[in-house]
């Protein structure tokens, strides 16, 4: 028997993915927030170029190709468990975080190295932007590495198969934030 959650719906849409938007679109309320003071602060400080020419674009780009393919992983997972493999989708969600824990991971050395090279958040107003967007992104990513991982734990079971599409739809968001970040962090120089 599926918990009420699960099946309740007043507007058609199941009560679990109807939450996952809401919590998406309060996410893209701070995320636009963010890129849009980002955006206007760029366009008013053309020295902000001389900073964004400091990241490190191949590393930006190889963490671009690592989301990109945990994206695929992660449709990949859907399907499993549409499909009622429970066990399939939820060793491609480990995938999924594998792509997610070496996101992180990257982003930590890149860090680390800008730091060393003394670019920190407080150098000037083009690396706290920097520090904050892409922070808040890789939170969003360890979030949803673990949040995935639970979904594994319960889709190895067979249980609680609609949760691989939920966790599936809040990990493309991540990905697509991050479509619009290395552009403007990286390229944009």
């Amino acid at each position: 028997m599926r918990p009420i959650a699960t099946t309740r719906s007043a507007s058609g849409t199941p009560t679990g993915r109807l939450a996952v938007w809401w919590v998406i679109a309060s996410e893209i309320v701070i995320f636009g927030g963010l890129l849009a003071s980002y955006i206007m602060f760029r366009l008013s400080h053309p020295e902000w170029a001389e900073y964004a020419s400091h990241t490190n674009t191949w590393i930006g780009a190889f963490n671009t190709f690592v989301l990109l393919t945990s994206s695929l992983s992660a449709v990949l997972a859907h399907q499993a468990a549409e499909a009622g493999n429970g066990k399939k989708a939820a060793k491609l969600l480990y995938w999924t975080m594998l792509g997610g824990i070496t996101f992180a991971v990257v982003k930590g050395f890149e860090w680390n190295m800008e730091i060393s090279h003394g670019f920190t958040i407080s150098s000037n107003g083009f690396w706290s932007f920097y520090y904050t967007a892409a922070g808040l992104h890789a939170l969003h990513v360890i979030a949803g590495v673990v949040i995935m991982g639970i979904v594994a734990q319960t889709a190895k079971q067979n249980l609680e198969l609609h949760r691989v599409e939920l966790i599936g739809i809040y990990w493309h968001f991540v990905d697509l934030v991050w479509i619009f970040l290395f552009p403007l962090l990286y390229i944009a120089k």
